[in-house]
């Protein structure tokens, strides 16, 4: 099930629902709808080439692009939050023996998600880890690794689009199921950062609770309204 923004398919049926079907796919990159990575990809053809391939799905995290769902009558049937999405993979992995990967984020932040990963999980399976600094166009030796470890799959938190190009240039030559950009997540499973009570998620705040904590994350809101005007648009 889809709902069409822009050329995009967003995945319109439930979390759950998502989760069992990702499996299905020889190699799939689940992409986080928000409002400012599609609106990014309108303006890459890189990015909106992958974004609109039969390799990628391209989930509602974010209220705008459910908002956008409802103005083209075609309403999601919930927001799916990267974060949750992230969880249910690494709970599939733990319960059926599949290796991860986690590439981004600072040393620090990354060596804390991983030690708090170990302790949430005991059997699951690292097989491998770098931080998010290096260059995209010379990183042999982090491609070759995990071409050695072969993990299930790879979750990669260096923000969008940095994220997302990564994943695209190197998707093909890797032999990962999974592909996905994670953004932040690698931050709240270390603990530095929080998410936004349950009760804000649940109403749609949660943008609102991020900026109110990270100031400078009011910039990017720009891309919403933005993004709502070309679906108006284009309706």
């Amino acid at each position: 099930m889809s709902t069409t923004l822009l050329q995009y398919n967003i995945y319109s049926d439930t979390k759950e629902k998502l989760l069992k079907e990702i499996n299905n796919y020889e190699k799939i990159h689940i992409v986080s709808g928000n409002p400012e990575v599609l609106f990014q990809g309108l303006n890459d053809k890189a990015l909106f080439d992958n974004f609109t391939s039969n390799e990628a799905i391209i989930i509602p995290d974010g209220v705008g692009t459910v908002i956008a769902s409802k103005m083209v009558k075609e309403p999601v049937k919930e927001k799916i939050a990267g974060i949750e999405v992230m969880e249910g993979i690494i709970d599939y992995c733990v319960k059926n023996e599949k290796g991860i990967y986690l590439i981004g984020a600072t040393q620090e932040v990354l060596d804390q998600c991983v030690k708090n990963l170990k302790e949430k999980f005991p059997s699951i399976k690292i097989v491998g880890y770098h931080n998010g600094f290096f260059d995209l166009d010379n990183c042999k030796n982090i491609i070759d690794d995990v071409k050695n470890k072969e993990p299930y799959t790879l979750f990669v938190a260096m923000g969008a689009p940095r994220q997302e190009k990564f994943i695209i240039k190197y998707m093909e030559q890797l032999p990962c199921k999974i592909f996905m950009g994670v953004g932040g997540s690698f931050d709240v499973i270390a603990g530095k950062v929080n998410r936004a009570p349950k009760w804000m998620i649940n109403v749609g705040l949660e943008w609102f609770y991020r900026v109110s904590k990270e100031p400078w994350r009011i910039k990017r809101l720009s891309s919403i309204p933005k993004f709502l005007v070309k679906v108006a648009k284009d309706r």
